[in-house]
């Protein structure tokens, strides 16, 4: 949205500067992206009186111009068929700085030597003075316009660019902009009054109107001007649309675009002798019809576009734009002047559809409220009678069918200083929301009500509320403060968003990349992921889907993993280390889906490159097992493996991660079906854990545990178990001897030497103290104790 500060300070009072303005706007949350100089090159240029305009001696198309600027009189050939005697004009002296009007580059202006005459200055055109591309004729100022002085201190405009967030439609209109700059600078609001003579003739008689589809269509506000007299709009009007980048066309279409630029409502205005019927219809397009836009383009309809009839025909894309059948020529005299209250969900498929995008469609897309058609109607017609002489119809027509009740807000006492750590007094919160236009309905000492004005659309709550005030006051004036902790504080995660990151690290530092991809999927690519390929889960469906391939909600990260492993594999990039740490999303019937913050981690190719000291050494289940442990170390669990039934991993070469009896992830080789599915190799390999799980059993300060002084002592044992019996089973009765610093498995032995169904553990235990060295009676007592143990709770013997 561009703004041009002449025309906003015609509607607020302030005297900062260009800058500071843009910095409280931009601190407001209306952001100044640019701005822009409109005459700081005009230096030179002055405002002049054509005193004499003479034929050029020696040539036909050429005249000698006399122009008075100032204290001086100068004369000067100019070729513009449009200069006349009495006309106040655009003086350029030599040496200003002007474009040149064949090459469009920046030139100084010399004396020269035209058909034997010298001339030592020009009479400037729009083109050369950067105004527009108008080369035709000079730019003639109004007859008002002071004489003698700098043509910037006349014309000259800043122009800031606001990069608007989609909440605020209200600041894609010059009275929006000035509401907050009022609020910000304290100064005066003035919006033009509307007032215009119309006469008796009722709407009825003039017009008819339908509405078919009243939830595309809210309101919908006409009136009918007679009697104009079509032409070019007003100097300063033409000046002002341009500021705005939209180019003159004629005073009726120029005002159309005026009251949108002023009010953010667009409009549209009919040939009305060319509407058939006099009537109108709001209704949906017919499938395949075809409609000729104003830009003389055939276009194509579907049922989701919306559509403005007559009696015979359609006449306007609604909220996009109008038909070449109804526009506004050289021979129309009345007008059917129309403002509506679209359904921006529907204007936006409908212009997705066309690939049309204009200036009115955008503005429905972010949300009008509907009483702010009539006010655009009735300040178009205001001028439309004060400038092109027109006759207004009586009372304006208006299809209100479902209005809307005024929005009213309940602001707690506490709810500033709450949401934003502030002391904000009530009656300066009033102010404030009193200076945006929000009008106070109730104060008790609970808090206040605060009636929204129509145009804030995006404002629902008191957090609203709080934005509002706080924004005014300006973002940088919170208070920053120093995070309190207190001796002893566990450091934990604060949030799940700084757990995410030291998994992210850990990741990382482990070798891995993170990818990142679409929360949305195909349901062959989630049925892929088990041999069936029949996914355990229904996944959720979007409504409106960009593809077929993003068209559920995935209820696995495997899946999307998989694919940018294949793409790599495909294109020889191994080996691959990849992991993405994101949402799934489960159904739970008709509520909202369980979204579970999830990380998945796939290794898949070679882990040691072949050297001189040993061959290639390809990644296993004890690598990705590695990975898991290291997870779990760096935040703190202490967890164990045991037997996992994953229907996309391989049978036999998969464990599930317990805590307290809780699985919170699986690791494992991927099933062959599937890694054929997705064109992985086979030996990938899948880490995954619950990350909402792992949050909640971490630990990210470990206890501290001081290195014994004293001598270790080594024992290897070798155990005979039944093959049932896993070594989690045993290391946990080990874990319970206090003098046992360390247990390693050393060896598996199943074969001749042990009997049959059972198998032979080799450990090697450390034994240590922290307060004393052990003697060889003492380890011998416990690893007697130790043994007995493992017999009664395994089944445990020596092996002979």
């Amino acid at each position: 949205m561009r703004v041009p500060l002449r025309w906003l300070s015609e509607y607020v009072s302030f005297d900062w500067t260009p800058e500071r303005l843009a910095e409280r706007l931009t601190m407001a949350g209306l952001e100044v992206g640019a701005i822009e100089r409109i005459g700081d090159s005009w230096d030179g240029v002055t405002t002049s009186l054509v005193t004499a305009v003479q034929p050029h001696p020696n040539a036909d198309r050429l005249r000698l111009v006399t122009v008075e600027s100032g204290d001086d009189t100068i004369t000067v050939v100019c070729g513009a068929p449009n200069v006349a005697v009495g006309q106040k004009v655009a003086f350029a002296r030599v040496g200003a700085c002007l474009l040149d009007g064949h090459t469009g580059k920046l030139s100084t202006l010399k004396p020269a030597k035209i058909r034997g005459v010298v001339s030592e200055g020009m009479v400037c055109s729009e083109k050369e003075l950067g105004l527009s591309d108008n080369h035709e004729g000079i730019l003639v100022l109004p007859p008002d316009a002071p004489l003698g002085i700098p043509l910037s201190e006349y014309a000259g405009d800043v122009i800031f660019d606001l990069e608007l967030t989609p909440n605020r439609a209200d600041c894609m209109s010059i009275i929006g902009v000035a509401h907050e700059v009022a609020a910000l600078t304290g100064g005066q609001l003035r919006i033009p009054e509307i007032a215009y003579k119309c006469d008796d003739t009722p709407m009825e008689s003039l017009m008819e109107y339908t509405i078919e589809d009243s939830h595309a269509c809210a309101r919908y506000c006409a009136t009918v001007v007679r009697n104009i007299h079509l032409g070019p709009s007003p100097d300063w009007m033409q000046s002002r649309l341009r500021a705005c980048g939209m180019r003159p066309i004629s005073n009726v279409v120029d005002i159309t675009n005026y009251v949108m630029l002023e009010y953010g409502q667009p409009l549209h205005a009919f040939d009305y002798d060319a509407v058939a019927g006099h009537k109108i219809v709001v209704r949906r397009a017919s499938e395949g019809e075809i409609f000729t836009t104003l830009d003389d383009v055939e276009r194509k309809m579907s049922s989701d576009v919306l559509m403005i009839a007559d009696g015979d025909r359609t006449v306007g894309i609604a909220g996009i734009m109008g038909g070449s059948n109804t526009e506004i020529s050289e021979t129309t005299t009345s007008i059917l002047l129309e403002a509506a209250t679209f359904n921006r969900g529907v204007i936006r498929k409908g212009s997705e559809y066309l690939g049309l995008r204009t200036e009115a469609s955008i503005r429905f897309d972010k949300g009008l409220h509907p009483d702010l058609a009539p006010e655009a109607v009735r300040r178009a017609t205001q001028l439309l009678v004060e400038l092109c002489g027109g006759v207004a119809a009586g009372a304006m027509h208006d299809t209100y069918l479902e209005p809307v009740s005024p929005n009213v807000v309940f602001l707690p006492a506490n709810e500033v200083r709450r949401l934003s750590g502030m002391d904000v007094s009530a009656a300066k919160v009033q102010s404030i929301l009193q200076s945006l236009g929000y009008c106070l309905k109730e104060s008790t000492a609970e808090g206040s009500s605060y009636s929204v004005p129509y145009w804030r659309v995006d404002v629902s709550c008191a957090a609203d509320l709080v934005e509002e005030a706080i924004r005014i006051i300006g973002y940088d004036s919170i208070p920053a403060g120093v995070p309190r902790f207190s001796a002893g504080t566990v450091s934990v995660p604060a949030d799940m968003w700084e757990f995410k990151g030291s998994l992210r690290n850990v990741m990382v530092g482990a070798g891995f990349q993170e990818v990142v991809t679409y929360s949305l999927t195909s349901l062959e690519s989630l049925g892929a992921l088990v041999p069936s390929h029949a996914s355990a889960v229904e996944p959720m469906k979007v409504a409106n889907p960009m593809s077929r391939e993003l068209e559920f909600l995935r209820t696995s990260l495997r899946a999307s993993v998989l694919e940018v492993v294949g793409r790599n594999r495909r294109r020889e990039q191994l080996p691959v280390r990849v992991f993405e740490l994101g949402r799934v999303y489960i159904p739970r019937g008709s509520e909202l889906p369980d979204e579970r913050e999830t990380l998945c981690a796939l290794l898949s190719g070679t882990e040691e490159t072949m050297s001189w000291l040993h061959g290639e050494r390809r990644t296993d289940f004890y690598d990705a097992k590695g990975v898991a442990d290291l997870i779990l170390a760096k935040t703190g669990v202490v967890a164990r493996y045991q037997p996992s039934s994953d229907a996309g991993l391989f049978p036999g070469r998969q464990a599930e991660i317990i805590v307290e009896g809780m699985r919170i992830g699986v690791v494992g080789q991927l099933h062959p079906t599937v890694a054929g599915s997705f064109g992985v190799e086979a030996d990938t390999f899948v880490v995954e854990f619950d990350a909402g799980l792992l949050i909640g059993q971490s630990q990210m300060r470990p206890d501290y545990h001081p290195l014994s002084r004293y001598p270790f002592s080594e024992r290897d044992v070798a155990i005979v178990v039944d093959k049932s019996v896993e070594f989690e089973s045993v290391a946990d009765i080990i874990r319970g001897f206090s003098l046992v610093a360390k247990a390693a498995l050393f060896d598996l032995y199943e074969g001749e030497q042990v009997p049959e169904g059972k198998k032979s553990f080799a450990i090697r235990l450390t034994y240590q103290a922290t307060d004393r060295t052990l003697t060889d009676a003492e380890v011998n007592g416990v690893q007697k104790k130790l043994l007995a143990k493992l017999e009664s709770g395994v089944g445990a013997t020596l092996r002979g």
